[in-house]
């Protein structure tokens, strides 16, 4: 009997190796998903920054768009259209909310 726990230790003892490995990464996995979702969730300040410069390249483009369509409005306004006065007036009260959002530009 004593023969056979000598043969037995050693066995047990390879067999549960593998056990243990797994119950550490069964212990760590908590850690490793919660770092993930912290990496996830936060934002980089290169990620903030392009994000705002996405949104104020926007704004700009919105802000150009509505220069043109007011001076074509305001040359058909001129020459009588009375929808197209309307249609300037709603343009620029659009613009005026758009202008302080955007910084100006430094001189240089």
């Amino acid at each position: 009997m004593h023969r056979l726990s000598l043969v037995a230790l050693p066995a047990t003892a390879f067999l549960l190796s593998g056990c243990l490995g797994t119950v550490a990464d069964v212990v760590t996995a908590p850690v490793k998903v919660a770092s993930k979702g912290v990496d996830l969730a936060t934002t980089s300040q290169s990620e903030a920054d392009e994000k705002r410069g996405r949104e104020l390249r926007k704004r700009e483009e919105r802000l150009g768009k509505l220069e043109r369509d007011y001076e074509k409005q305001l040359d058909e306004c001129e020459e009588g259209n009375r929808r197209a006065c309307d249609d300037a007036r709603d343009t620029y009260a659009e613009m005026q909310q758009i202008i302080p959002t955007i910084p100006v530009e430094p001189e240089g």
